[in-house]
């Protein structure tokens, strides 16, 4: 969902399988056809919302303060998300370690905002080996 300036709020829904944005991002801006379950809205009967527990999933704090922030801040998250990530799915870190190791990157990067592409490259670069950093003191 996208709330938008003027109060209004979009969302796009289906079911939960990663192949329905793959096929989105491969045939952007067209759409393609998936193998995907179609969503039925009356079989789902209604939706349910509720605030976020910051508490339960500190990820999404992360989440907005680099979204906030904005200029490389985005980026940084991103790089050190999925280094913490790999790291978690190799068993050399826990699954809580991955957002202390995402949240330390962020503290101690924060380069000017990027202004081409290469300089995207060259953050996320810096932040991923930082990110190795944070996550080689958590290695169990």
């Amino acid at each position: 969902m996208v709330e938008y300036r003027d109060g209004s709020v979009l969302a796009q829904l289906g079911t939960p399988d990663m192949r329905t944005p793959i096929a989105y991002s491969l045939a952007w801006p067209e759409r393609m056809e998936t193998p995907c379950e179609q969503l039925d809205l009356a079989a789902v009967g209604r939706l349910d919302f509720e605030a976020v527990d910051n508490e339960r999933f500190p990820a999404v704090a992360l989440a907005r303060r680099a979204l906030e922030e904005a200029g490389a801040r985005p980026a940084i998250l991103n790089a050190a998300n999925e280094e913490a990530v790999a790291a978690f799915l190799e068993k050399r870190i826990g699954f809580l370690d991955i957002v202390d190791a995402v949240a330390e990157t962020l503290d101690q990067y924060a380069p000017v905002a990027p202004e081409s592409l290469e300089d995207v490259f060259a953050i996320d670069a810096e932040a991923r080996a930082k990110a190795r950093v944070n996550v080689g003191r958590r290695a169990a």
